[in-house]
Parts: structure tokens; C-alpha cells; sequence
């Protein structure tokens, strides 16, 4: 299980993400969230369960990727 960082950013009210996963909720919020201070469109954010494996976490304003081993 893992966290998807979701965005409103259009007129139409559509969510929509990447292929980001985190392993927190807190972590897909505080990304969505650092989204929203960048980009002048967003409207509303958000992070839904998802069933991926996690891919990145959000430690201290950062983006990093889990490596695989």
C-alpha cells in the first residue's frame, strides 16, 4: 500500500497525480501541498490510498526516491 498525491487544476473540478507513491499519507499531503505553492492553477489537493508499492518520500521539504535493491 502506498500514499498517491492528488491535484485539482483545472475548471472542471478533475483530480489528477502522478506516478509518485509515498509511504505516509503525510508525506503524498505535504507533496501535493508543496505542488500547490508552485504551481498558480491548483485549487484543491489531496492523497488517496493506493495499491502500488511506494516509490519516494517527502523527508524535509525533499523529494526522494526509494531504490530498489
Amino acid at each position: 500500500m502506498s500514499w498517491k498525491p492528488e491535484v485539482v487544476a483545472d475548471s472542471g473540478g478533475h483530480w489528477t497525480g502522478n506516478a509518485l507513491r509515498f509511504t505516509t499519507k503525510q508525506e503524498a499531503e505535504a507533496y501535493a501541498y508543496d505542488l500547490m505553492t508552485r504551481w498558480t492553477l491548483v485549487r484543491d489537493t489531496r492523497a488517496v490510498e493506493h495499491t502500488d508499492p511506494a516509490t519516494h518520500r517527502w523527508i524535509e521539504g525533499k523529494l526522494v526516491e526509494i531504490r530498489k535493491e
